[in-house]
């Protein structure tokens, strides 16, 4: 069994949820193939759930691509498809996980003992809720990659990011254009 790709963790909790299929306009990679992954990625990011069963992946995936339509709606200044806002809202109100401050300033995810999958999910779900509404300064947009097209969030202090992470679609597209004007076909 090959081993899982790596996560894309970026400062957006719910564009790094997104970033867990990506090439999305390529060959996709699922970096949470397995229920084993999903709980991987939740620690990763601060929300530790510890086990997950294949139930709690299949509701994460359904809620990862709301996000994305809803995403990529409204970088592309489209309404919000209804069935992507209706899964959002649903999980972010099943979601019952509590802010804690730790006493060096840090934010800390309380999840309910027995709920801890659907307590994550709604936090991913109420980031989401608070990017696409408008909460947070920033803007959406879709990654210049053509095999990408990943939904992200360009908080940057001019807006004009192309890529959803430079050191991944924005190298390989850098690398691309120098070896067309170079020619060099790349690899074989």
């Amino acid at each position: 069994m090959a081993p899982s790709p790596d996560f894309r963790l970026g400062s957006v909790l719910a564009t790094s949820f997104t970033a867990t299929l990506t090439e999305r306009a390529g060959d996709p990679v699922e970096r949470v193939p397995t229920a084993h992954r999903l709980a991987d990625w939740f620690e990763a990011v601060g929300l530790p759930i510890g086990s997950c069963d294949d139930d709690a992946r299949a509701r994460a995936l359904e809620l990862r691509e709301a996000i994305h339509r809803a995403a990529t709606a409204a970088a592309q200044d489209e309404p919000l498809p209804q069935s992507a806002v209706r899964v959002i809202n649903a999980h972010s109100a099943r979601g019952r996980a509590a802010a804690v401050l730790s006493p060096h300033r840090e934010r800390h995810w309380r999840l309910t003992r027995g709920a801890e999958a659907e307590d994550a999910l709604g936090v991913v779900a109420a980031d989401a809720i608070a990017l696409l509404s408008g909460e947070r300064d920033g803007r959406w947009a879709l990654c210049a990659s053509p095999t990408c097209r990943a939904a992200f969030f360009d908080a940057s202090r001019s807006r004009s990011r192309r890529w959803c992470e430079m050191n991944t679609c924005g190298n390989k597209e850098k690398k691309a254009r120098y070896n067309a004007a170079h020619g060099d076909p790349g690899p074989q």
